[in-house]
């Protein structure tokens, strides 16, 4: 008999705001590269002998609302902002409203000094993705 636990990924996410279950893969492998870029590769044997990997490889908000906007461009590109907003996320604050919810359904932990508030507004989306509407092509000159 398997005691596996069944994680309903709509629920989660409709309890944090109505945001799409489609973000939740983004938001763990997001953190994972936000650790990584915090921290370092656990895996990196320089950074094992340098002492320079932490037993703690928590992030705070901002951090992660900054790794996550890299792993956006990254992932998607111009799109990053498209795909995020069909998700439902519009803000910084979306992310916490996220991760806070995945913590209160045992997917993720946070410290005593993590809260809420750490992921407001900590950058506007309209200035950190590119807009491919708005991107003009190359004027070609006829000669």
């Amino acid at each position: 008999m398997s005691s596996e636990v069944q994680i309903d990924l709509k629920d989660i996410m409709d309890q944090a705001g109505g945001y799409s279950p489609a973000c939740f893969g983004f938001i763990r492998d997001g953190l994972a590269h936000t650790v990584e870029m915090v921290h370092g590769n656990p895996a990196d044997q320089t950074m094992l002998e340098l002492g320079l990997v932490e037993d703690s490889r928590h992030v705070c908000g901002r951090e992660l609302c900054i790794g996550l906007k890299d792993y956006a461009i990254d992932r998607y590109g111009m799109l990053a902002k498209s795909v995020l907003n069909k998700w439902g996320i519009h803000y910084t604050r979306d992310f916490g409203n996220i991760i806070f919810a995945m913590v209160d359904a045992g997917l993720m932990r946070t410290t005593d000094e993590d809260s809420i508030e750490d992921f407001d507004a900590i950058f506007e989306f309209d200035d950190v993705f590119s807009d491919p509407a708005r991107t003009t092509r190359p004027v070609i000159l006829e000669s």
